[in-house]
Protein backbone atom coordinates (compact mmCIF):
# COMPACT_ATOMS: atom_id res chain seq x y z
CA UNK A 1 0.00 0.00 0.00
CA UNK A 2 3.36 2.29 -0.13
CA UNK A 3 2.08 3.43 -3.57
CA UNK A 4 -1.17 3.67 -3.51
CA UNK A 5 -2.07 6.06 -0.78
CA UNK A 6 0.40 8.58 -3.25
CA UNK A 7 -1.65 7.71 -6.12
CA UNK A 8 -4.49 8.50 -4.21
CA UNK A 9 -3.76 11.93 -3.29
CA UNK A 10 -2.33 12.63 -7.08
CA UNK A 11 -6.09 11.22 -8.16
CA UNK A 12 -7.84 13.26 -5.23
CA UNK A 13 -5.99 16.61 -6.33
CA UNK A 14 -7.72 16.77 -9.73
CA UNK A 15 -11.32 15.58 -9.10
CA UNK A 16 -14.23 18.02 -9.48
CA UNK A 17 -16.57 15.59 -7.84
CA UNK A 18 -16.35 12.87 -4.99
CA UNK A 19 -15.02 9.79 -6.30
CA UNK A 20 -16.02 6.65 -5.67
CA UNK A 21 -14.38 3.09 -4.51
CA UNK A 22 -14.93 1.64 -7.14
CA UNK A 23 -13.74 4.13 -9.58
CA UNK A 24 -10.91 4.72 -7.83
CA UNK A 25 -10.14 0.62 -7.71
CA UNK A 26 -10.54 0.66 -11.67
CA UNK A 27 -8.28 3.81 -12.23
CA UNK A 28 -5.32 2.27 -9.89
CA UNK A 29 -5.96 -1.68 -10.25
CA UNK A 30 -6.25 -1.97 -6.85
CA UNK A 31 -8.60 -3.70 -5.39
CA UNK A 32 -11.77 -1.61 -4.01
CA UNK A 33 -11.14 -2.93 -0.49
CA UNK A 34 -7.41 -1.81 -0.44
CA UNK A 35 -8.18 1.63 -1.89
CA UNK A 36 -11.10 1.71 1.17
CA UNK A 37 -8.68 0.84 3.73
CA UNK A 38 -5.77 3.61 1.89
CA UNK A 39 -8.90 6.01 2.12
CA UNK A 40 -9.81 5.92 5.64
CA UNK A 41 -6.08 5.62 7.27
CA UNK A 42 -5.55 9.06 4.84
CA UNK A 43 -8.48 10.65 6.55
CA UNK A 44 -7.29 9.42 9.87
CA UNK A 45 -3.90 10.85 9.27
CA UNK A 46 -5.23 14.35 8.24
CA UNK A 47 -7.08 14.67 11.28
CA UNK A 48 -4.47 13.51 13.71
CA UNK A 49 -1.86 15.58 11.80
CA UNK A 50 -4.42 18.66 12.20
CA UNK A 51 -3.79 19.39 8.33
CA UNK A 52 -5.60 22.64 6.80
CA UNK A 53 -7.72 20.27 4.51
CA UNK A 54 -9.32 16.56 5.36
CA UNK A 55 -10.53 13.73 3.11
CA UNK A 56 -14.59 12.95 3.38
CA UNK A 57 -16.66 10.54 2.10
CA UNK A 58 -19.44 12.51 0.84
CA UNK A 59 -22.01 11.29 -2.15
CA UNK A 60 -20.96 8.10 -2.25
CA UNK A 61 -17.40 9.05 -3.49
CA UNK A 62 -14.21 10.66 -1.47
CA UNK A 63 -13.03 14.27 -1.98
CA UNK A 64 -10.74 16.76 -0.61
CA UNK A 65 -12.52 19.44 1.56
CA UNK A 66 -10.80 22.63 3.57
CA UNK A 67 -10.76 22.19 7.44
CA UNK A 68 -13.79 23.98 8.80
CA UNK A 69 -11.82 25.49 11.45
CA UNK A 70 -9.92 27.71 8.69
CA UNK A 71 -12.74 28.89 7.22
CA UNK A 72 -11.46 32.31 8.08
CA UNK A 73 -8.21 32.17 6.21
CA UNK A 74 -9.71 30.84 2.91
CA UNK A 75 -12.43 32.96 3.20
CA UNK A 76 -10.09 36.29 3.00
CA UNK A 77 -8.01 34.42 0.16
CA UNK A 78 -10.67 34.30 -2.00
CA UNK A 79 -12.65 37.22 -1.60
CA UNK A 80 -9.86 39.61 -1.50
CA UNK A 81 -10.44 41.31 -4.47
CA UNK A 82 -13.30 40.71 -4.91
CA UNK A 83 -15.37 43.43 -2.90
CA UNK A 84 -14.72 46.00 -5.22
CA UNK A 85 -18.13 47.99 -5.61
CA UNK A 86 -20.02 47.65 -8.53
CA UNK A 87 -20.39 50.79 -10.74
CA UNK A 88 -23.59 52.58 -11.44
CA UNK A 89 -23.76 50.95 -14.65
CA UNK A 90 -24.06 47.27 -13.31
CA UNK A 91 -26.57 48.43 -10.17
CA UNK A 92 -28.73 50.02 -12.94
CA UNK A 93 -28.57 46.73 -15.11
CA UNK A 94 -28.79 44.46 -11.84
CA UNK A 95 -32.22 46.33 -11.18
CA UNK A 96 -33.40 45.70 -14.39
CA UNK A 97 -33.24 42.25 -14.39
CA UNK A 98 -34.42 42.52 -10.51
CA UNK A 99 -38.11 43.81 -11.13
CA UNK A 100 -38.15 42.73 -14.45
CA UNK A 101 -37.06 39.46 -14.31
CA UNK A 102 -36.44 36.67 -16.73
CA UNK A 103 -35.77 39.21 -18.97
CA UNK A 104 -32.97 39.26 -22.06
CA UNK A 105 -29.89 41.47 -22.77
CA UNK A 106 -31.73 43.06 -25.35
CA UNK A 107 -34.72 44.24 -23.54
CA UNK A 108 -32.51 45.28 -20.24
CA UNK A 109 -30.23 47.41 -22.89
CA UNK A 110 -33.66 48.93 -24.22
CA UNK A 111 -34.52 49.85 -20.62
CA UNK A 112 -31.58 51.84 -20.03
CA UNK A 113 -30.83 53.03 -23.45
CA UNK A 114 -27.10 51.71 -23.95
CA UNK A 115 -25.83 47.98 -24.69
CA UNK A 116 -25.44 46.18 -21.46
CA UNK A 117 -23.56 43.07 -22.32
CA UNK A 118 -20.68 43.78 -20.99
CA UNK A 119 -22.10 44.50 -17.40
CA UNK A 120 -24.16 41.29 -17.81
CA UNK A 121 -20.84 39.54 -18.49
CA UNK A 122 -19.76 40.95 -15.12
CA UNK A 123 -23.07 39.99 -13.13
CA UNK A 124 -22.98 36.79 -14.54
CA UNK A 125 -19.66 36.40 -13.47
CA UNK A 126 -20.16 37.78 -10.13
CA UNK A 127 -22.96 35.39 -9.40
CA UNK A 128 -25.60 37.88 -9.09
CA UNK A 129 -27.33 36.35 -12.55
CA UNK A 130 -27.69 33.55 -14.20
CA UNK A 131 -29.52 31.79 -17.42
CA UNK A 132 -32.98 31.59 -16.78
CA UNK A 133 -34.27 29.69 -20.27
CA UNK A 134 -34.27 31.28 -23.61
CA UNK A 135 -37.47 33.36 -24.78
CA UNK A 136 -40.00 31.59 -26.43
CA UNK A 137 -40.69 33.80 -29.03
CA UNK A 138 -37.58 34.86 -30.13
CA UNK A 139 -34.96 32.04 -28.57
CA UNK A 140 -33.05 35.05 -26.77
CA UNK A 141 -31.42 34.19 -23.24
CA UNK A 142 -33.06 34.98 -20.70
CA UNK A 143 -31.88 36.25 -16.98
CA UNK A 144 -32.52 36.42 -13.59
CA UNK A 145 -31.21 37.00 -10.42
CA UNK A 146 -29.56 34.14 -8.38
CA UNK A 147 -30.10 32.91 -5.01
CA UNK A 148 -26.32 34.90 -4.15
CA UNK A 149 -27.87 38.16 -5.01
CA UNK A 150 -30.81 37.73 -2.39
CA UNK A 151 -28.03 36.99 0.22
CA UNK A 152 -25.87 40.22 -0.81
CA UNK A 153 -29.60 42.12 -0.37
CA UNK A 154 -30.14 40.46 2.63
CA UNK A 155 -33.63 39.31 1.23
CA UNK A 156 -35.59 36.64 1.98
CA UNK A 157 -37.17 36.20 -1.61
CA UNK A 158 -37.72 38.60 -4.67
CA UNK A 159 -41.20 39.76 -2.78
CA UNK A 160 -39.50 41.76 -0.48
CA UNK A 161 -38.01 43.97 -2.78
CA UNK A 162 -39.10 47.38 -2.50
CA UNK A 163 -41.53 48.88 -4.53
CA UNK A 164 -40.38 50.91 -7.61
CA UNK A 165 -43.49 53.46 -8.05
CA UNK A 166 -42.51 55.58 -4.67
CA UNK A 167 -38.84 56.17 -6.48
CA UNK A 168 -40.26 57.01 -10.17
CA UNK A 169 -41.50 60.66 -11.07
CA UNK A 170 -44.92 60.25 -12.20
CA UNK A 171 -44.08 61.37 -15.83
CA UNK A 172 -41.48 58.65 -15.93
CA UNK A 173 -43.40 55.72 -14.13
CA UNK A 174 -44.41 53.13 -16.92
CA UNK A 175 -45.64 49.76 -16.76
CA UNK A 176 -43.73 47.18 -15.74
CA UNK A 177 -44.25 44.92 -19.20
CA UNK A 178 -44.06 48.26 -20.81
CA UNK A 179 -41.32 50.04 -23.06
CA UNK A 180 -43.45 52.61 -23.56
CA UNK A 181 -41.44 56.20 -23.08
CA UNK A 182 -38.21 54.01 -22.62
CA UNK A 183 -35.23 55.56 -24.75
CA UNK A 184 -35.00 53.04 -27.90
CA UNK A 185 -31.44 50.90 -28.38
CA UNK A 186 -29.63 50.50 -31.18
CA UNK A 187 -27.21 47.56 -31.22
CA UNK A 188 -25.30 48.74 -34.03
CA UNK A 189 -24.52 52.11 -32.59
CA UNK A 190 -21.40 52.93 -29.86
CA UNK A 191 -21.81 52.59 -26.51
CA UNK A 192 -22.78 56.01 -25.17
CA UNK A 193 -21.74 55.63 -21.36
CA UNK A 194 -18.32 54.81 -20.31
CA UNK A 195 -19.29 52.69 -17.22
CA UNK A 196 -20.55 49.96 -20.07
CA UNK A 197 -17.09 49.39 -20.81
CA UNK A 198 -15.98 48.99 -17.99
CA UNK A 199 -15.89 45.16 -16.09
CA UNK A 200 -16.48 45.84 -12.34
Amino acid sequence: MSDLKPALEAVLMVVDEPATEAHLAKVLERTPREVADALHELADEYTSQGRGFELRRVAGGWRYYTRAAFAPAVEAFVLEGQQARLTQAALETLAVVAYRQPVSRSRVSAVRGVNCDGVMRTLLQRGLVEEAGAEPETGAILYRTTNYFLERMGLRGLDELPELAPFLPEAEAVEPDSLEGVPSFDPDAPDREDDDKTEV
